[in-house]
């Protein structure tokens, strides 16, 4: 027997009415900026009075689906009355229907591969409410639907308390480089410098002082001699986000070290992505094994009698805005930092390794928390995109479920 089916137009309705931003002047505004992909809340919001054009209106309990670009997965609850851009599809629940489930279905993976199959423009894909109105789906009893609302919305509130955990370790971790490079552990007096204020007995020296400053190549992927077979590690910029980097993706061979002229980089060098698209330009990491690299990596060979490599990263995190600032546009080359500009930045250094490395081992604390909360995230998330998809398709049902393992203690904690 087939199961029943409804569409989303049998659970909503699209409302576009359309008001002039100056006379809903002192409502809250939503724009696509202010709905975070994948979230059931909106994450901000501007004010009516800020806007020009036509906007629709909605109320609370509308769900407000982001139509450009549907493979972005936008789409909130509105918990207020206020005035959203066009590209916001405003839908009404209709009665009987919880609005927290109609927010759920519009995430369903299901439902946003339906949705993009149906866009129609190349630079700015749309999608359309005669389309997406045709999205089927089982036919849940009520009852049913708010059992789903209460199990996705219990995981979404989690993986949104682990966000704001995780924002507060950032902002934590942030003010404890300020401050610990500026002041240093032994409560000493300041002196002024180029870069600022930093303790008394602390040096600044060039960053090429610490050690070789260099880069590497990519061998030709078309020389098979350089590859196959290939032993020896070798990296790209976008293992920076490893921040301690002990394994490699790719590896090269003992000809394309010697014909290629890549370096031979030892443990305790510090790896910079000196281009990159997106946040990659700027980051860096400590080498924990012997690698090679390819040109989008400058390397500082640290000399470890002068310095703990990962006191200079950690500074070298501080200066993350900075660095990029200048990659984009104040290096010689547009979009890159250069190896010359890295041998001479200043940077401040401990007097002694010791104090070095105890700064080092506050920032791990916070580090090591940091990570704890974003492997605690991924399973969060994990665990809702799957929870959307088998509920939404019917694939499990609420009631199928064995609760006792995800409580809102259970829930908390992982969050936690």
């Amino acid at each position: 027997m087939t199961a029943a089916m409804m569409r989303v137009s049998d659970l909503c309705d699209f409302v576009g009415v359309q008001v002039d931003p100056t006379s809903r002047a002192d409502d809250v505004y939503v724009g696509l900026e202010h709905v975070a992909s994948g979230r059931f809340v909106r994450t901000g919001a501007g004010m009516a009075s800020d806007v020009q054009s036509s906007k629709y209106a909605f109320r609370p309990g509308d769900v407000l689906y982001g139509k450009l670009r549907p493979y972005l997965d936008k789409a909130i609850l509105a918990d207020d009355h206020g005035i959203c851009t066009t590209e916001l599809l405003v839908l009404r629940p209709k009665e009987g229907v919880d609005p927290r489930f109609l927010v759920g279905v519009v995430h369903a993976p299901s439902f946003v591969e339906h949705a993009v199959a149906g866009t129609t423009g190349v630079q700015h894909p749309r999608t359309s409410w005669n389309h997406i109105g045709e999205f089927e789906l089982p036919a849940f009893e009520p009852d049913e639907q708010t059992k789903i609302a209460n199990l996705l919305w219990e995981v979404h509130e989690a993986i949104s308390a682990n966000e704001a955990i995780l924002e507060a370790g950032a902002n934590l971790k942030r003010t404890a480089m300020a401050t610990l490079f500026r002041r240093g552990l032994k409560g000493e007096a300041q002196r002024e410098t180029e870069i600022g204020l930093v303790p008394e007995s602390w040096k600044v020296v060039a960053l090429g002082s610490l050690g070789r400053v260099g880069n590497g190549s990519t061998p030709k992927k078309t020389t098979r001699e350089y590859w196959d077979g290939g032993t020896y590690p070798w990296l790209t910029s976008a293992k920076v986000y490893d921040r301690e980097i002990v394994s490699a993706d790719q590896f090269v061979t003992e000809t394309a070290l010697r014909e290629c002229h890549l370096p031979k980089v030892e443990p305790g060098a510090i790896l910079i992505a000196i281009t990159g698209q997106g946040k990659t330009l700027g980051h860096c990491a400590v080498l924990g094994m012997q690698a090679t690299i390819n040109q989008h990596i400058a390397y500082v060979a640290t000399d470890t009698r002068k310095a703990d490599p990962s006191f200079v990263r950690g500074y070298l995190e501080t200066q993350y805005d900075y660095l990029r600032q200048v990659g984009s546009g104040g290096g010689s080359t547009k979009g890159a930092l250069t190896c010359g500009f890295l041998r001479e930045m200043p940077i401040p250094l401990a007097s002694t390794l010791d104090e070095q490395r105890d700064i080092v081992a506050i920032l791990d604390v916070i580090d090591r928390k940091i990570d704890l909360h974003k492997r605690k995230h991924a399973v969060l998330d994990e665990l809702f995109k799957s929870l959307l998809h088998k509920l939404m398709t019917g694939e499990i049902r609420v009631g199928d479920l064995d609760l006792s393992a995800l409580n809102p203690s259970d829930v908390a904690e992982v969050a936690a």
